[in-house]
Formats: structure tokens, C-alpha cells, sequence
């Protein structure tokens, strides 16, 4: 009896204690990162707390504001401007990456997430079969000073399968919970480690997982109205070149989407305003392959080629000032150089999901269409892995490509169209 009159004012204090502890107590849904937008660069965060924190900077501190208010689906989204200047910042005392100017290292990924949509199954708790977390945990270690994901980041669109042990309790559909398996847990480190462009995929469309993208990534306001199946281009300033990011989720391949062509022509019209260098970045390659009848190498986005023919005519994407495009979409990595004076395309789309069957030989790819473009020369690599651009200090860029596992597999270059000499993508031969 006096042990249990002793303990009992412990006992009670405890419980006037627990809401004080549990609110000391980071919640894990709390997520913070820098990503462009269309006027520069924002903190975002993300946090089970009714109320936004501060954002801390050696300049001051920033209040944040509510970008997206919770939900039944999502927690509060918060997010704030980088001021001019700033050299550090932090949100709860987790320290964000900061933009440079003139980034040295530029780290390429696309298409990461699981796949889970009805029969189509991977075992997404297989590091083998879904090496996305062994990715970002191997690039986030190179310490990029800039981060480009080319989209499509949410592939769990329906249950796990009854009896799929590799998926067993996967959750599912546009919703937090969805979202943070597939992307915003094992890209963490990558989060940490630098600043990141988020690109639009055909996954973030409206009719799968657009509403969350647009609340989560979207680049400019976000409204609780109709999704919003295009959103305009914007540009991204590194200081001595620019990114022109577009979304072209609503752009297919196999038919011409007539409704948002006149978009997406005055967009591609528009680059040749872009002071140059530009590197065009977006996730539906125009002009890039798959495996075809006999293997052949076939592809060409309709939507897209006839938006560059209508904008250009004979110029398609204007080189200058556009000297390098970037895109995911085929679950490969390719480079691909064309003879019609369009610019040289990388295609990096193996961050994670289902791989795609592509030829290793790109030249001779059949396109759909008329457009007048054809390769020059072009290759594929196999296999899950990511990207990193290091500029070099006599011009262009040296490109390793990493695997699935984060070791080195293949080294290649970029150069700029210096004049009248076309720009060039090349890869050294199979270690």
C-alpha cells in the first residue's frame, strides 16, 4: 500500500506530462526540402502539426505560410521563399540544402517509384526488384550541388495483390501515406543532400496521381479546385545557364492531344526565347525507342512532334539557344544524337520502376509520323540505375552512369553545339 501511494502522484504526473512529450516529439510525418519553382527556389515542409514552423536563416527568419492545409489524405503543407543571400537555413533545426550558382554536380533520375497497379506487381520490399531507397541513399552520397527528377514518382496505384508477399502492406493511391513509401521516405537522403527539380510525369496526370503532385510539388500556387492537367513552363536560373521545365503529362504518345497542342506549341516556340544555354527538361522523350516488331528500335511522340513542327517548322527545339534535352518516360537510360540539328537528347528513366525492353542501338529509329528527325547514333544501358553530370574545366560536362547498387558503370560526355559544330553526347566503351 505505501509502494502504490508513493508511485501514484508519478503515475498521475505522467499523464500531464504526455501531451508535452509527445509534442517534443518530431512527427514522422515532418519532411522538409528546397525544390524550384517558377520564381526560384522555396522551402517546403511537411508536418503533422497544426501550424507552420519558422523558417531559420543566417539573414533572419521567415515565417512560413500554409501552401496546403491538411486533410484527410495529407498533412499540412507549409512552405516559404528562400531569402537573397541566405548561406544556411533550417526548419526545426534540420539544416536544408541550399542553391548555388553555377552547380559543379547535377545529379539525373526518373521514373522511381513501385509499380502496383492490378497484375502488374513489383515486390517493392525487394532491394533487387525496387532499388529506388539503395539509389537515393548511393546518389545522395556524391554530393550533388543540384538534383533533377524527371518524374513519374508514384506507382501504387491499386492494392498488393492477395498472397504478393514482395508488396505485402503496401498502401496505395493518392494519399500521404502512398506518397511517403514510394518517395518521400527512401528519397530522403536525396532530399538532404541538395536542392531538386521536380518534373511533371504521365503518373502525376489528373486522372491518377495529379491532385497530390500538384499539392505536394507543384511548382506554382495550389488551389483545392479541379486538378489542373497543364501547367505552364517556367525556367530555372543556375546562374550561367537555365532549365526550361515542362509539363507535358497530358502529351501521348500513340495520338495527338488536340486540345493542349496549341499549348505545348507555344511553349516549344517560346525556348527560342530562353537566353542560352538552355537545357529543355521534361518527361515525355520527343524523339527516343523502345523495342519494336523484331527488336527494332521505334518510338516518337506524336503530341509532342507535332507540337515542335507547328512551333519551329523545319527548327523543331532551336539549338542554340536549347543544347541539351532531358527526359525519364522509357524506363531506360539512353543518348541519343540526331542528324536534323536538333539538340542531343539523355533519356534517364530507370531510378526504380519496372524496366523497359530497348535495343542497345539506337540509330535507324523508326519514328512515328513525319517529323524529319532521325538518329545520327544512339545507345541504351540496361538496368536500374541514376546519372550525375560533373562539369568539366575546358567546357561540357562528364556524365557517369551509376547502377541499381550505386557503383560506377559506364562514363560518358556532354559538349555544346560550339558554332557550326553540333552538340554531342558520346559513351566510353562496357568497362
Amino acid at each position: 500500500m505505501k509502494r502504490f501511494l508513493f508511485l501514484f502522484p508519478v503515475w498521475l504526473l505522467s499523464l500531464w506530462l504526455l501531451p508535452l512529450l509527445l509534442a517534443a516529439t518530431p512527427a514522422a510525418a515532418d519532411t522538409g526540402w528546397v525544390q524550384a519553382v517558377a520564381d526560384g527556389f522555396e522551402a517546403r515542409y511537411l508536418t503533422e502539426s497544426p501550424y507552420c514552423p519558422t523558417l531559420e536563416t543566417d539573414t533572419g527568419k521567415v515565417a512560413m505560410r500554409a501552401r496546403a492545409q491538411a486533410n484527410a489524405d495529407f498533412p499540412l503543407l507549409c512552405a516559404a521563399s528562400l531569402p537573397a543571400g541566405a548561406a544556411h537555413a533550417a526548419i526545426e533545426g534540420a539544416s536544408l540544402p541550399l542553391p548555388v550558382t553555377n552547380p559543379q554536380r547535377i545529379l539525373v533520375l526518373g521514373d522511381t517509384g513501385c509499380r502496383i497497379a492490378g497484375d502488374e506487381t513489383q515486390a517493392c520490399n525487394d532491394p533487387a526488384q525496387w532499388p529506388f531507397p539503395v539509389v537515393a541513399r548511393a546518389a545522395a552520397a556524391l554530393k550533388p550541388d543540384l538534383i533533377i527528377h524527371l518524374g513519374d514518382y508514384l506507382y501504387r496505384e491499386t492494392p498488393c495483390p492477395a498472397g504478393a508477399a514482395g508488396c505485402a502492406g503496401s498502401p496505395y493511391g493518392d494519399n500521404w501515406a502512398a506518397w511517403q513509401a514510394d518517395f518521400f521516405t527512401p528519397a530522403a537522403p536525396l532530399l538532404a543532400s541538395a536542392p531538386i527539380v521536380l518534373v511533371r510525369g504521365n503518373h502525376e496526370d489528373c486522372g491518377r496521381m495529379g491532385a497530390g503532385w500538384l499539392r505536394l510539388m507543384g511548382p506554382g500556387t495550389f488551389s483545392t479546385g479541379p486538378c489542373k492537367p497543364h501547367l505552364p513552363l517556367y525556367t530555372v536560373d543556375l546562374g550561367d545557364m537555365r532549365l526550361a521545365v515542362m509539363d507535358d503529362a497530358t502529351a501521348p504518345e500513340t495520338a495527338i492531344n488536340k486540345a493542349d497542342l496549341p499549348s505545348y506549341a507555344a511553349e516549344l516556340a517560346g525556348l527560342a526565347a530562353i537566353p542560352a544555354p538552355v537545357w529543355f527538361v521534361h518527361h515525355r522523350p520527343i524523339w527516343a525507342a523502345i523495342s519494336g516488331p523484331l527488336g527494332l528500335p521505334v518510338g516518337g511522340n506524336l503530341t509532342l512532334m507535332a507540337a515542335a513542327a507547328e512551333a519551329g517548322g523545319k527548327t523543331l527545339i532551336p539549338d542554340p539557344p536549347v543544347t541539351l534535352m532531358l527526359s525519364g518516360h522509357i524506363h531506360s537510360f539512353q543518348i541519343l544524337n540526331y542528324d536534323s540539328g536538333v539538340p542531343p537528347q539523355i533519356v534517364a528513366g530507370n531510378g526504380g520502376d519496372s524496366l523497359h525492353d530497348v535495343p542497345r542501338i539506337l540509330k535507324g529509329t523508326i519514328f512515328q509520323g513525319h517529323s524529319g528527325v532521325s538518329v545520327l547514333d544512339g545507345l541504351s544501358v540496361g538496368g536500374f540505375g541514376f546519372l550525375l553530370m560533373t562539369r568539366m574545366a575546358e567546357g561540357g560536362w562528364s556524365m557517369e552512369l551509376f547502377d541499381g547498387e550505386g557503383a560506377p558503370e559506364r562514363s560518358c560526355h556532354f559538349t555544346a553545339r560550339k558554332g557550326d559544330t553540333p552538340g554531342r553526347l558520346a559513351c566510353d566503351p562496357r568497362r
